[in-house]
Formats: structure tokens, sequence, C-alpha cells
């Protein structure tokens, strides 16, 4: 991380918010480890980084079709 740059952090309400699901979607999430987060003392903080990593990652691609 470069010197002066800060990690924009998100609490679990706002991630729900922004991926459009439950707050206890986005925990189960975390404890599966498909979402990564930062523990800061009791609370979670997910990275929006993170949570554009994880829509691309979760992304469909529409299928190609073969040339006939």
């Amino acid at each position: 991380m470069a010197t002066g740059t800060m990690i924009k952090l998100l609490t679990v309400v706002e991630a729900a918010r922004e991926l459009g699901i439950s707050r206890s979607k986005v925990y189960e999430l975390l404890a599966d480890g498909e979402l990564p987060s930062v523990r800061i003392g009791r609370t979670r903080r997910i990275a929006v980084t993170a949570l554009e990593e994880f829509v691309a990652a979760h992304t469909d691609r529409a299928p190609t079709r073969a040339s006939a």
C-alpha cells in the first residue's frame, strides 16, 4: 500500500446494502471465507476492493456460441 493511500472499509450492513443481500447472508459469506474481511475489535469491516473482487468472481459470463 502506498503511503497516504487509504482503503475504504464498509460495515457489514453497508456491504449488504451494496450487494443487495441481507446482513445475515454477508455474515454467512464471511464465515465461509468467500468474502474477506478485517476484524477491528469485535466488529468486521469489508474492503470495497474485496466486494468488487467478489462480484467479479461471481459474475456469470454469457456463453459464447460455437461456430457451426
